[in-house]
Protein backbone atom coordinates (compact mmCIF):
# COMPACT_ATOMS: atom_id res chain seq x y z
CA UNK A 1 0.00 0.00 0.00
CA UNK A 2 1.03 3.33 -0.50
CA UNK A 3 -0.33 6.78 0.36
CA UNK A 4 -2.18 8.58 -1.73
CA UNK A 5 -0.36 11.22 -4.58
CA UNK A 6 2.50 9.00 -4.29
CA UNK A 7 3.45 7.34 -7.74
CA UNK A 8 -0.22 7.84 -8.84
CA UNK A 9 -1.92 11.00 -10.73
CA UNK A 10 -4.24 13.43 -8.69
CA UNK A 11 -6.79 12.31 -10.38
CA UNK A 12 -6.02 8.57 -9.32
CA UNK A 13 -9.44 6.96 -7.71
CA UNK A 14 -8.44 4.60 -4.71
CA UNK A 15 -10.92 2.06 -4.11
CA UNK A 16 -12.38 1.51 -0.54
CA UNK A 17 -11.76 -0.97 1.56
CA UNK A 18 -14.93 -3.36 2.07
CA UNK A 19 -15.50 -6.17 5.04
CA UNK A 20 -15.52 -9.59 3.27
CA UNK A 21 -18.01 -11.98 4.35
CA UNK A 22 -16.55 -14.52 6.34
CA UNK A 23 -13.05 -13.23 6.56
CA UNK A 24 -11.67 -11.70 9.28
CA UNK A 25 -9.21 -9.33 7.54
CA UNK A 26 -10.41 -7.17 4.23
CA UNK A 27 -7.06 -6.99 2.83
CA UNK A 28 -3.48 -8.55 1.58
CA UNK A 29 -1.87 -6.33 3.81
CA UNK A 30 1.85 -6.17 2.69
CA UNK A 31 4.21 -7.95 5.60
CA UNK A 32 7.40 -6.76 6.77
CA UNK A 33 9.91 -8.09 4.41
CA UNK A 34 8.21 -7.04 1.22
CA UNK A 35 10.32 -3.97 -0.22
CA UNK A 36 7.21 -2.83 -2.38
CA UNK A 37 3.73 -1.54 -1.25
CA UNK A 38 0.57 -1.51 -2.94
CA UNK A 39 -3.07 0.11 -2.98
CA UNK A 40 -5.60 -1.09 -4.99
CA UNK A 41 -7.16 1.65 -7.65
CA UNK A 42 -9.83 1.83 -10.29
CA UNK A 43 -8.70 1.70 -13.86
CA UNK A 44 -11.88 2.06 -15.19
CA UNK A 45 -12.87 -1.65 -16.56
CA UNK A 46 -15.08 -2.45 -13.12
CA UNK A 47 -17.41 0.28 -14.27
CA UNK A 48 -17.32 -1.07 -17.85
CA UNK A 49 -20.51 -2.70 -18.81
CA UNK A 50 -18.47 -6.27 -18.74
CA UNK A 51 -14.43 -5.84 -17.56
CA UNK A 52 -12.82 -8.01 -15.60
CA UNK A 53 -14.52 -7.65 -12.49
CA UNK A 54 -18.14 -8.46 -14.06
CA UNK A 55 -21.37 -6.18 -14.35
CA UNK A 56 -21.33 -2.74 -12.68
CA UNK A 57 -23.00 -3.29 -9.06
CA UNK A 58 -21.58 -7.28 -8.66
CA UNK A 59 -20.07 -8.30 -5.46
CA UNK A 60 -16.29 -9.12 -6.06
CA UNK A 61 -15.35 -13.09 -5.37
CA UNK A 62 -14.80 -14.39 -2.24
CA UNK A 63 -11.41 -15.23 -1.87
CA UNK A 64 -11.27 -19.19 -1.40
CA UNK A 65 -9.24 -21.53 1.27
CA UNK A 66 -6.57 -22.96 -0.15
CA UNK A 67 -4.60 -26.12 1.47
CA UNK A 68 -0.79 -26.38 0.70
CA UNK A 69 0.91 -29.23 2.20
CA UNK A 70 4.35 -29.43 4.19
CA UNK A 71 6.95 -32.04 5.18
CA UNK A 72 7.48 -30.69 8.73
CA UNK A 73 11.07 -30.80 10.58
CA UNK A 74 10.12 -30.77 13.62
CA UNK A 75 6.88 -31.47 15.64
CA UNK A 76 7.62 -29.82 18.96
CA UNK A 77 7.94 -26.12 19.62
CA UNK A 78 9.80 -25.48 23.31
CA UNK A 79 8.99 -22.58 25.36
CA UNK A 80 11.25 -20.23 27.41
CA UNK A 81 9.82 -17.63 28.19
CA UNK A 82 8.82 -16.65 31.47
CA UNK A 83 4.97 -16.01 30.97
CA UNK A 84 3.97 -19.01 29.10
CA UNK A 85 3.58 -22.01 31.54
CA UNK A 86 4.13 -25.14 29.44
CA UNK A 87 7.04 -26.26 27.83
CA UNK A 88 6.26 -27.75 24.63
CA UNK A 89 3.87 -26.90 21.75
CA UNK A 90 2.54 -28.13 18.82
CA UNK A 91 0.54 -27.24 15.61
CA UNK A 92 -0.57 -28.99 13.06
CA UNK A 93 -1.16 -26.27 10.85
CA UNK A 94 0.38 -22.95 10.20
CA UNK A 95 -2.45 -20.38 9.24
CA UNK A 96 -5.75 -20.60 10.39
CA UNK A 97 -9.09 -20.28 8.62
CA UNK A 98 -11.21 -19.57 11.98
CA UNK A 99 -9.77 -15.57 10.37
CA UNK A 100 -9.84 -14.65 14.03
CA UNK A 101 -9.05 -10.61 13.19
CA UNK A 102 -6.82 -10.44 17.16
CA UNK A 103 -4.99 -13.38 16.19
CA UNK A 104 -1.16 -12.77 17.55
CA UNK A 105 -0.13 -15.84 15.00
CA UNK A 106 -0.74 -13.58 12.05
CA UNK A 107 3.14 -12.30 11.78
CA UNK A 108 4.07 -15.55 11.45
CA UNK A 109 3.05 -15.75 7.43
CA UNK A 110 5.38 -13.72 6.84
CA UNK A 111 8.18 -15.73 6.68
CA UNK A 112 6.47 -17.78 3.99
CA UNK A 113 5.80 -15.05 2.37
CA UNK A 114 2.40 -14.46 2.77
CA UNK A 115 0.39 -11.66 4.02
CA UNK A 116 -0.40 -11.85 7.60
CA UNK A 117 -4.22 -10.48 6.68
CA UNK A 118 -6.19 -12.62 3.67
CA UNK A 119 -3.53 -15.22 3.28
CA UNK A 120 -3.21 -16.44 6.66
CA UNK A 121 -6.84 -17.45 6.34
CA UNK A 122 -7.07 -18.13 3.00
CA UNK A 123 -3.12 -20.18 2.38
CA UNK A 124 -3.12 -22.82 5.33
CA UNK A 125 -0.47 -25.05 5.70
CA UNK A 126 -0.77 -28.29 6.69
CA UNK A 127 2.09 -30.40 8.51
CA UNK A 128 1.23 -33.61 7.04
CA UNK A 129 3.89 -35.82 8.62
CA UNK A 130 3.63 -34.31 11.75
CA UNK A 131 2.62 -37.41 13.36
CA UNK A 132 5.04 -39.37 12.04
CA UNK A 133 8.11 -36.60 13.06
CA UNK A 134 6.64 -36.33 16.59
CA UNK A 135 6.76 -40.28 17.47
CA UNK A 136 10.78 -39.62 16.37
CA UNK A 137 10.86 -36.62 18.61
CA UNK A 138 9.62 -38.82 21.45
CA UNK A 139 11.60 -41.65 21.19
CA UNK A 140 14.58 -40.14 21.85
CA UNK A 141 17.01 -41.20 24.78
CA UNK A 142 17.42 -37.41 25.49
CA UNK A 143 13.92 -36.71 25.62
CA UNK A 144 11.96 -36.30 28.91
CA UNK A 145 8.18 -35.73 29.33
CA UNK A 146 5.93 -33.30 30.04
CA UNK A 147 2.01 -31.99 28.85
CA UNK A 148 2.29 -30.66 25.17
CA UNK A 149 -0.26 -28.12 24.81
CA UNK A 150 -2.09 -28.68 20.86
CA UNK A 151 -3.27 -25.47 19.15
CA UNK A 152 -1.00 -22.61 21.01
CA UNK A 153 -0.67 -20.72 17.51
CA UNK A 154 -3.34 -21.67 15.14
CA UNK A 155 -6.72 -23.71 15.91
CA UNK A 156 -5.72 -28.02 15.21
CA UNK A 157 -9.66 -28.17 15.35
CA UNK A 158 -10.22 -25.43 12.15
CA UNK A 159 -12.66 -26.87 9.35
CA UNK A 160 -9.05 -28.57 7.53
CA UNK A 161 -9.46 -30.93 9.96
CA UNK A 162 -12.77 -32.38 9.31
CA UNK A 163 -11.09 -33.76 6.31
CA UNK A 164 -7.16 -34.23 6.51
CA UNK A 165 -7.53 -35.87 10.42
CA UNK A 166 -3.95 -34.25 11.32
CA UNK A 167 -4.79 -33.80 14.52
CA UNK A 168 -6.27 -36.87 15.17
CA UNK A 169 -3.12 -38.83 13.58
CA UNK A 170 -1.00 -36.90 16.57
CA UNK A 171 -3.75 -37.25 19.39
CA UNK A 172 -3.83 -41.50 18.20
CA UNK A 173 0.34 -41.89 18.81
CA UNK A 174 -0.05 -39.71 22.48
CA UNK A 175 -2.75 -42.06 23.63
CA UNK A 176 -0.80 -45.24 22.59
CA UNK A 177 2.37 -44.36 24.31
CA UNK A 178 0.09 -42.33 27.27
CA UNK A 179 2.13 -38.83 26.89
CA UNK A 180 -0.20 -36.07 28.70
CA UNK A 181 -0.94 -32.98 27.02
CA UNK A 182 -3.51 -30.51 26.47
CA UNK A 183 -6.02 -28.79 23.86
CA UNK A 184 -6.68 -25.01 23.29
CA UNK A 185 -9.33 -24.28 20.46
CA UNK A 186 -12.46 -22.25 19.58
CA UNK A 187 -13.99 -25.50 17.49
CA UNK A 188 -16.76 -28.09 18.42
CA UNK A 189 -14.50 -30.45 16.32
CA UNK A 190 -12.74 -31.59 19.15
CA UNK A 191 -16.04 -33.61 20.08
CA UNK A 192 -14.97 -35.89 17.04
CA UNK A 193 -11.93 -37.13 19.23
CA UNK A 194 -14.38 -37.75 22.87
CA UNK A 195 -13.14 -41.55 22.21
CA UNK A 196 -9.53 -40.83 22.82
CA UNK A 197 -9.78 -38.21 24.95
CA UNK A 198 -12.28 -39.00 27.66
CA UNK A 199 -10.09 -42.81 28.60
CA UNK A 200 -6.91 -40.24 28.73
CA UNK A 201 -8.62 -37.81 31.45
CA UNK A 202 -9.91 -40.86 33.53
CA UNK A 203 -6.13 -41.60 33.49
CA UNK A 204 -5.08 -37.91 34.28
CA UNK A 205 -3.41 -37.50 30.80
CA UNK A 206 -6.13 -34.56 29.25
CA UNK A 207 -7.21 -31.65 29.76
CA UNK A 208 -9.19 -29.08 27.47
CA UNK A 209 -9.57 -25.05 27.28
CA UNK A 210 -12.44 -23.70 24.77
CA UNK A 211 -12.06 -19.92 24.00
CA UNK A 212 -15.21 -17.93 24.15
CA UNK A 213 -14.40 -14.21 23.42
CA UNK A 214 -17.83 -12.89 23.91
CA UNK A 215 -21.52 -14.36 24.05
CA UNK A 216 -22.32 -11.66 21.25
CA UNK A 217 -22.72 -13.65 18.02
CA UNK A 218 -22.86 -10.63 15.92
CA UNK A 219 -19.30 -9.06 17.28
CA UNK A 220 -18.24 -12.89 17.11
CA UNK A 221 -19.21 -12.97 13.28
CA UNK A 222 -16.72 -10.14 12.68
CA UNK A 223 -13.81 -11.12 15.38
CA UNK A 224 -14.00 -14.98 14.57
CA UNK A 225 -15.71 -15.10 11.42
CA UNK A 226 -15.39 -19.01 11.24
CA UNK A 227 -14.74 -20.60 14.24
CA UNK A 228 -17.97 -21.99 16.10
CA UNK A 229 -20.44 -19.95 17.37
CA UNK A 230 -20.62 -18.82 20.57
CA UNK A 231 -23.71 -21.17 21.52
CA UNK A 232 -21.91 -23.56 19.92
CA UNK A 233 -18.61 -23.15 22.35
CA UNK A 234 -20.43 -23.31 25.56
CA UNK A 235 -22.19 -26.59 24.32
CA UNK A 236 -19.21 -28.13 23.71
CA UNK A 237 -17.75 -27.25 26.94
CA UNK A 238 -20.61 -29.23 28.75
CA UNK A 239 -19.80 -32.08 26.15
CA UNK A 240 -16.68 -32.58 27.61
CA UNK A 241 -17.52 -31.92 30.96
CA UNK A 242 -20.61 -34.64 31.26
CA UNK A 243 -17.55 -36.68 29.25
CA UNK A 244 -15.45 -36.52 32.43
CA UNK A 245 -12.35 -34.42 30.97
CA UNK A 246 -11.76 -31.28 32.61
CA UNK A 247 -12.56 -28.16 30.33
CA UNK A 248 -11.37 -24.71 30.74
CA UNK A 249 -12.57 -20.96 29.24
CA UNK A 250 -10.34 -18.99 27.65
CA UNK A 251 -11.78 -15.34 27.79
CA UNK A 252 -8.78 -14.28 25.67
CA UNK A 253 -8.23 -11.54 24.11
CA UNK A 254 -9.63 -8.71 26.13
CA UNK A 255 -10.06 -6.01 23.95
CA UNK A 256 -11.53 -2.36 25.41
CA UNK A 257 -14.44 -1.50 24.64
CA UNK A 258 -15.01 -4.24 22.22
CA UNK A 259 -16.42 -7.83 24.05
CA UNK A 260 -17.07 -6.11 27.38
CA UNK A 261 -19.06 -9.37 28.78
CA UNK A 262 -16.31 -11.14 30.38
CA UNK A 263 -18.74 -11.35 33.46
CA UNK A 264 -21.32 -13.47 31.54
CA UNK A 265 -19.23 -15.46 29.64
CA UNK A 266 -17.36 -17.26 32.81
CA UNK A 267 -20.33 -17.66 34.50
CA UNK A 268 -22.42 -19.02 30.80
CA UNK A 269 -18.90 -21.09 30.96
CA UNK A 270 -19.03 -22.57 34.59
CA UNK A 271 -22.81 -23.03 34.29
CA UNK A 272 -21.74 -25.53 30.92
CA UNK A 273 -19.34 -27.67 33.50
CA UNK A 274 -16.15 -25.08 32.82
CA UNK A 275 -13.60 -25.88 35.91
CA UNK A 276 -10.85 -23.38 35.00
CA UNK A 277 -10.35 -20.43 33.02
CA UNK A 278 -7.26 -17.86 32.26
CA UNK A 279 -7.61 -14.30 30.15
CA UNK A 280 -5.16 -12.11 28.28
CA UNK A 281 -5.49 -8.56 26.48
CA UNK A 282 -5.24 -8.12 23.01
CA UNK A 283 -1.80 -7.96 21.85
CA UNK A 284 -0.54 -6.02 18.28
CA UNK A 285 2.98 -7.57 17.16
CA UNK A 286 4.55 -6.27 13.48
CA UNK A 287 1.89 -6.27 11.21
CA UNK A 288 -0.88 -7.26 13.60
CA UNK A 289 -1.46 -3.62 14.88
CA UNK A 290 -2.38 -1.88 11.23
CA UNK A 291 -4.61 -5.03 10.23
CA UNK A 292 -6.68 -4.52 13.90
CA UNK A 293 -6.83 -0.76 13.21
CA UNK A 294 -8.04 -1.67 9.74
CA UNK A 295 -10.63 -3.78 10.93
CA UNK A 296 -11.90 -1.30 13.41
CA UNK A 297 -11.99 1.17 10.87
CA UNK A 298 -14.08 -1.04 8.54
CA UNK A 299 -16.56 -1.93 11.90
CA UNK A 300 -16.46 0.26 14.38
CA UNK A 301 -15.44 3.64 12.74
CA UNK A 302 -16.60 6.08 15.69
CA UNK A 303 -15.06 4.06 18.17
CA UNK A 304 -11.88 3.60 16.98
CA UNK A 305 -9.44 6.03 18.38
CA UNK A 306 -10.71 5.64 21.79
CA UNK A 307 -10.18 1.68 21.71
CA UNK A 308 -6.66 2.18 20.62
CA UNK A 309 -6.33 4.61 23.11
CA UNK A 310 -7.51 2.10 25.59
CA UNK A 311 -5.30 -0.87 23.77
CA UNK A 312 -2.03 1.25 24.08
CA UNK A 313 -2.97 2.46 27.86
CA UNK A 314 -3.38 -1.16 28.80
CA UNK A 315 0.32 -1.85 27.06
CA UNK A 316 2.01 1.39 28.68
CA UNK A 317 2.99 2.80 25.92
CA UNK A 318 4.59 6.67 26.60
CA UNK A 319 2.54 9.70 25.02
CA UNK A 320 5.33 10.10 23.20
CA UNK A 321 5.84 6.75 21.34
CA UNK A 322 2.36 6.23 20.52
CA UNK A 323 0.88 5.14 17.09
CA UNK A 324 -1.54 7.25 15.47
CA UNK A 325 -4.04 7.13 12.47
CA UNK A 326 -1.97 6.21 9.68
CA UNK A 327 -3.14 6.93 5.57
CA UNK A 328 -2.68 4.41 2.73
CA UNK A 329 -4.21 5.43 -0.67
CA UNK A 330 -5.64 8.97 0.51
CA UNK A 331 -7.71 6.90 3.37
CA UNK A 332 -7.65 6.38 6.56
CA UNK A 333 -6.33 2.92 6.26
CA UNK A 334 -3.24 1.50 8.34
CA UNK A 335 0.12 0.41 6.84
CA UNK A 336 2.49 -1.96 7.83
CA UNK A 337 6.06 -0.33 8.70
CA UNK A 338 4.38 3.18 9.99
CA UNK A 339 5.95 4.30 13.04
CA UNK A 340 4.34 4.55 16.66
CA UNK A 341 3.01 2.05 18.92
CA UNK A 342 0.43 -0.15 20.11
CA UNK A 343 1.96 -2.47 22.26
CA UNK A 344 4.21 -3.73 24.64
CA UNK A 345 6.09 -7.04 24.13
CA UNK A 346 7.92 -7.55 27.12
CA UNK A 347 7.73 -10.47 29.26
CA UNK A 348 6.68 -8.77 32.17
CA UNK A 349 3.48 -7.51 30.72
CA UNK A 350 2.42 -8.36 27.65
CA UNK A 351 0.01 -10.37 28.35
CA UNK A 352 -2.23 -9.10 31.04
CA UNK A 353 -1.16 -5.88 30.87
CA UNK A 354 0.10 -2.98 32.93
CA UNK A 355 -1.77 -0.18 34.57
CA UNK A 356 -4.65 1.02 35.63
CA UNK A 357 -6.89 -0.87 33.02
CA UNK A 358 -5.04 -3.67 33.06
CA UNK A 359 -5.83 -4.16 36.84
CA UNK A 360 -8.95 -3.52 36.45
CA UNK A 361 -9.62 -6.16 34.40
CA UNK A 362 -7.74 -8.26 36.14
CA UNK A 363 -9.92 -7.54 38.91
CA UNK A 364 -13.32 -8.47 36.96
CA UNK A 365 -12.01 -11.46 36.27
CA UNK A 366 -10.60 -12.57 39.44
CA UNK A 367 -13.36 -11.50 41.02
CA UNK A 368 -15.62 -13.55 39.06
CA UNK A 369 -13.37 -16.61 39.20
CA UNK A 370 -14.06 -16.41 43.20
CA UNK A 371 -17.66 -16.35 43.12
CA UNK A 372 -18.20 -18.90 40.33
CA UNK A 373 -15.46 -21.44 42.02
CA UNK A 374 -13.49 -21.36 38.59
CA UNK A 375 -9.80 -22.67 39.27
CA UNK A 376 -10.06 -23.37 42.77
CA UNK A 377 -8.90 -26.59 42.03
CA UNK A 378 -5.59 -27.36 39.72
CA UNK A 379 -5.93 -30.75 37.18
CA UNK A 380 -2.32 -31.50 37.23
CA UNK A 381 -1.12 -34.04 34.39
CA UNK A 382 0.50 -36.66 34.83
CA UNK A 383 3.98 -37.65 33.11
CA UNK A 384 5.17 -40.68 34.59
CA UNK A 385 2.94 -42.75 32.59
CA UNK A 386 4.69 -42.14 29.16
CA UNK A 387 5.91 -45.53 27.53
CA UNK A 388 7.84 -44.44 24.74
CA UNK A 389 8.72 -48.46 23.96
CA UNK A 390 4.54 -47.98 22.67
CA UNK A 391 5.63 -45.76 20.57
CA UNK A 392 6.72 -49.18 18.65
CA UNK A 393 4.17 -51.72 20.05
CA UNK A 394 6.08 -52.78 22.29
CA UNK A 395 6.42 -51.80 25.87
CA UNK A 396 9.35 -50.20 27.83
CA UNK A 397 11.51 -52.35 29.94
CA UNK A 398 12.00 -49.45 32.64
Amino acid sequence: MACAGVGASMSTVFLPLQAIKGRGAASRIAHRFETEARQAFDDGWSSSAWGPAGPPGADPPLPQTEVRFEDAGSALTSNDSPDIHFEHGLNPYRGCEHGCVYCYARPTHSYLGLSPGLDFETRIIAKRNIAAVLARELARAAYRPSPIVIGTVTDAYQPVERELRITRGVLELLARCRHPFSIITKSAGVERDLDLLAPMAAAGLVSVHVTVTTLDPELARKLEPRAAAPWRRLRTIETLAAHGIPVGVSVAPQIPFVNQDMEQVLQAAANAGACSAFYTVLRLPWELSPLFRQWLQLHYPLRAQRIMARVQDLHAIPEAQRAGARCAGGAEQPVAGSTGRDYNSNFASRMKGSGVWAELTRQRFEGSCRRLGLNHQRHALDSTQFRPGLLHGQDSLF
